[in-house]
Parts: structure tokens; C-alpha cells; sequence
């Protein structure tokens, strides 16, 4: 149990914590709701960390005074971007109460100087909206003061201050308005928690964890969004065409803090995106402008410029489309489920898109069509693979822009599988949707679940719990227990011409009994291939597949 940090082991935070973004950058970058020059968030924030990294490792002393500033200013010279500006002061305001701290500190002192972050995070921009990075950290830094006396723990206190940092994320589609467009969470909020998974890692003895090329997907796709549509975005959206940003340095003997001030107010008549932080040593400007030629003009009135950076944010936005329409498909495809394992059958079958959706939670239109508009193709085959979305998967036409949908009528998952099989990018789109729409009728389908009340149905005598068999249309199959009802359903669907039995095993059924009822299946059937995959999806125990 680690009560207290020393200034060795606030290195080691600060060292991992930077490894973890930097591992994981693409995946933050991934976000960035507009393609523009400074939306790269996760490479921004990385080149922050690093640059206070380097310029910890230049720093012989281990008194936390000494480390603190060589944190603060190496952040401040490297930030790059909104984002990395921001972290950069994130950094600052902790760096702040943490360099007062004699051999060590603790919980506490922690959460006061994550309190301290906030703060000045806040102040440095001039127009903070919520819904970004600052209201991840200031919702974190709040949970921090409220834990901190009664986790002393250090592991236990990160846990909880990254577990309020998640529901912060999630919040931030609903405060900034093209977050929810997007369909994507803040970039720069992830890549905070990053880093303090980062610093959780350390204290747990971890090495930091890069998300793995099935996870990334899962992550960015499902859990985050993707921006995938923004590229969609019409130009009137950046209202300002030039990302500036540049360092003041050797400032006039004559100029004051109040002077910084009032190129700061000065910058926010020019334009907006305004940070200019520092101190009478060096000042950090960032600005999105038309006019960037006055904003130079205007700091150097204060001193001299150094590493001045103008990127043209229109251009970028318009290379990104024009990259985008040269590779927009003929065809892409989108099928609805529940289960991950059936998620995933899907993306290996080339799926484009799968979004989630079954039994007991029918998307709407407007959730088909806002998935369809993100598919990058001009005809989309949409599976809905359950007889109550087959009409709201016909609606969302009318709610897609530059889009023609064609629903496939599947009525089950299996069916959405035969489908899938059937598509050919070599071939017409008429050829495609004729082929699929007759793979439908080689495939038989049938699901095992457990009945929610007493009834009488289907000539059968229902009693709450039973375990029942079902096709797409009634009851056929009844008993105590899964494996019975799997091989009475089989009998009733099971027809000579089916060579192929194929067992989708649901969530709360294990591995092994979905091997064992396989090999009963097997033993039952012997002119069949019998196969089974995990399915993950809920309610139903098994869903079966006959062809």
C-alpha cells in the first residue's frame, strides 16, 4: 500500500505516464473531430510529454522543486497545439503545489494540486468550453478533493479519480454539440486519461499498455466513436483558415505582465482557439486567425518571435476530403446485432459498419442512418438481421445524404451471415442484392431462450424459466434445461437438404458446454458439419444456423 510519493518516483509518473500517450497516440488522434493541422490531439499531447520528459532527464536534482519546474517548463517549450497548451498548464498547476512538498506527499496534497491544474488550465484559455479536456480534468480533479481523505492508497485513489475521468468522457458529446455530430468523445479528454493511466500503471508496477490493433477498433469504434463523417463537413465550418502559433522570447525590459494581457485580449479581437500563456521569460501564443501577420506583429511589440508556426487549415481540410472521395467504395455494407462475437463474425465477413441492436434494444432510423452516412460508399447493404428493424432500416433512406441503402430483409443473424457470404465488389449492385436476397431462403434459423411468464402458446404448456425453442415465427421446443431444448429445436428445424449445423453460443454460456453440446449435435447428426462460435449476444442462449 502506497501512501506517499517521493520526487523519484514523481519522475517515474511523469516518465510512464508520457509512454502511455505516445503508445497510444494514434488511437487519441483517431478522434479529432476536424482533419485540420492542429487536430492531431494525441501527437500533440505526446510531443508535450516528451518535451517535459527531456527536460526532466536534464535535471541532476531529485528535490521536487527542481523537478517540478524542469516538468512545468519543459511542457510549457514543447506544448504544441490547443491541446498540448492545455496539458501543458494542466501540468503547471500541479507542478505548482507539488514543488512545495518537502520528501514526499500524499493523497491529499495530489488531489490539491489536480484542483490546482484545473485552474489554471482554465485560465490560460480565453474562452473555455465544456464538453473538452477541461471538463475532464476539472470533474477529476473534483473527485480527487472528495476521495482523497479516505483513499490513501495511492492505486485505490487513481482508480477512483480515472473511474470519474470515464463518466466525464462520456459526457462530453452531450455539452459540445459537434462531439455529438461526430459520434466521438473529446480526443484531448482521452488522451488525458492516457496519461493517467499512465501514472496508475507505475504505482501498480506495470509496464504501460498499448491497445491492440482488435482492441483499438473495439475502443475507437464502439466505446469512442469515430470521426469518420466530419471530413463530410462543409468548409463555413472553420470560420478561421490559419492555425498560428509561436514562442516570445527575450521580452522587452519594458514589458509587464499587464502587456501579456492585453496581447491575449488583443488576439481574441483576431480571431479564436486564443492561448498566450508565460511569464516575463517566455510566453506561449496560439491563435486561429485570418490575419496572422498581425498577430506576429502585435507580439513583437512585447520581444522576439521564435519557432513561429502557420499552417493553412482550409487547405489541410480540403487535401483530407479530396483524399476521402478518391477513396469512396462502389459498395459497403452494414448489419446490426448484439453480441460481440457476432460483432466480430461480421467485420471478418468485410463488414463495413456493425451497430448494435436486437431483440430487446431496436435501433432507430436516424442510429441506421447516421452509421450508413459513415460508411464511405455510395450503395450500402444493410442487414438488420430482425424482423423489427426491417422497416426503420427502410426509413433511414430518406434521413442519409449522398447515400443509396438497400435492405437486405434478413430476419435473424444467421441469415445476415448468408448474406454477407454472398457480397462481390466485382459484380453489379443489383447482381449483389439479388444474390443475397436468395441466400436467404438456404438458411434455416432457430434460438434457445427462457420464458418470462406463465403462458399457453403454440400448443405448448408454458411455465416462467422454462427453457424454450423458437424459429422466427413460434414455439417449437420446450424443456428444463439448454441442451435438451438445443436438441429438440433441431429436430423440428432440420431438414435433409441441411449440411451444415452451426451452434452461436450467447453470454453467461461458457466455452465447454458449448463444446460439449457440439459434439452431442455431432453424434446426433453425422451427415452434418457441425460447427459453434462464440456469439456474446444476450438473451438468447444459442442461436442456431442450419444451411
Amino acid at each position: 500500500m502506497q501512501k506517499t510519493i517521493n520526487s523519484s518516483e514523481f519522475r517515474k509518473m511523469i516518465l510512464l505516464g508520457s509512454q502511455s500517450l505516445e503508445k497510444n497516440r494514434a488511437r487519441v488522434d483517431a478522434l479529432n473531430v476536424f482533419p485540420v493541422p492542429d487536430g492531431d490531439t494525441g501527437t500533440n499531447m505526446s510531443l508535450t510529454m516528451q518535451s517535459a520528459v527531456r527536460e526532466l532527464s536534464s535535471c541532476s536534482s531529485n528535490a521536487f522543486m527542481e523537478v517540478c519546474d524542469a516538468v512545468s517548463r519543459g511542457a510549457l517549450r514543447g506544448a504544441r497545439g490547443n491541446s498540448g497548451v492545455i496539458l501543458s498548464q494542466i501540468l503547471r498547476g500541479i507542478c505548482s503545489v507539488v514543488r512545495e512538498c518537502g520528501e514526499s506527499f500524499d493523497t491529499k496534497t495530489f488531489a490539491k494540486a489536480m484542483a490546482a491544474g484545473t485552474k489554471v488550465a482554465y485560465g490560460a484559455v480565453s474562452s473555455p468550453k465544456e464538453g473538452t479536456i477541461l471538463t475532464v480534468v476539472r470533474m477529476m480533479s473534483d473527485e480527487a478533493v472528495k476521495v482523497a481523505s479516505r483513499k490513501k492508497n495511492f492505486e485505490e485513489f487513481f482508480v477512483a479519480v480515472i473511474e470519474e475521468g470515464d463518466r466525464a468522457l462520456a459526457k462530453t458529446p452531450e455539452l459540445l454539440p459537434v462531439l455529438k455530430k461526430a459520434g466521438v468523445v473529446d480526443s484531448g479528454g482521452v488522451g488525458l486519461m492516457t496519461i493517467f493511466n499512465g501514472f496508475l500503471a507505475f504505482l501498480k508496477g506495470e509496464e504501460v499498455k498499448e491497445i491492440s490493433s482488435a482492441d483499438a477498433q473495439k475502443s475507437d469504434s464502439d466505446d469512442f466513436g469515430d470521426n469518420s463523417d466530419i471530413i463530410n463537413l462543409d468548409l463555413g465550418e472553420i470560420q478561421f483558415a490559419y492555425c498560428t502559433e509561436f514562442f516570445i522570447i527575450n521580452l522587452k525590459k519594458s514589458t509587464t505582465l499587464a502587456d501579456i494581457d492585453r496581447l491575449r485580449e488583443r488576439l481574441n479581437g483576431l480571431g479564436d482557439s486564443v492561448i498566450c500563456i508565460g511569464d516575463l521569460e517566455l510566453v506561449k501564443v496560439h491563435v486561429h486567425t485570418n490575419q496572422p501577420g498581425v498577430a506576429l506583429s502585435y507580439a513583437l511589440q512585447l520581444g522576439e518571435l521564435d519557432r513561429p508556426k502557420i499552417e493553412n487549415m482550409l487547405e489541410q481540410n480540403r487535401q483530407l476530403r479530396a483524399k476521402r472521395e478518391a477513396e469512396k467504395k462502389e459498395m459497403g455494407m452494414l448489419a446490426i446485432c448484439a453480441g460481440e462475437g457476432l460483432a466480430s463474425i461480421f467485420k471478418d465477413l468485410c463488414v463495413d459498419r456493425v451497430i448494435e441492436g436486437g431483440q430487446t434494444m431496436n435501433p432507430t432510423a436516424g442510429d441506421i442512418a447516421s452509421a450508413a452516412q459513415k460508411i464511405n460508399a455510395r450503395d450500402i447493404f444493410i442487414f438488420p438481421n430482425n424482423k423489427n428493424i426491417i422497416l426503420a432500416a427502410e426509413q433511414a433512406q430518406e434521413l442519409v445524404e449522398n447515400r443509396i441503402i438497400h435492405v437486405i430483409p434478413t430476419k435473424n443473424v444467421p441469415q445476415g451471415f448468408a448474406a454477407a457470404l454472398q457480397f462481390n465488389p466485382e459484380v453489379s449492385v443489383e447482381e449483389n442484392k439479388v444474390n443475397m436476397i436468395h441466400a436467404l431462403d438456404n438458411v434455416k434459423a432457430g434460438q434457445v431462450t427462457y420464458a418470462v411468464r406463465d403462458t399457453s402458446l403454440n400448443g405448448f404448456s408454458i411455465s416462467k424459466g422454462d427453457i424454450i425453442g423458437l424459429d422466427n415465427k413460434k414455439i417449437l421446443a420446450k424443456s428444463a434445461n439448454i441442451p435438451d431444448t438445443v436438441l429438440k429445436l433441431l429436430d423440428k428445424l432440420k431438414e435433409d437438404t441441411h449440411e451444415m449445423i452451426t451452434l452461436y453460443y450467447g453470454e453467461g454460456v461458457s466455452e465447454e458446454d458449448a463444446s460439449a453440446l457440439a459434439q452431442q449435435v455431432s453424434e446426433k447428426y453425422p451427415e452434418c458439419d457441425v460447427d459453434f462460435h462464440f456469439g456474446g449476444q444476450p438473451v438468447y442462449y444459442y442461436i442456431i444456423s442450419l444451411e
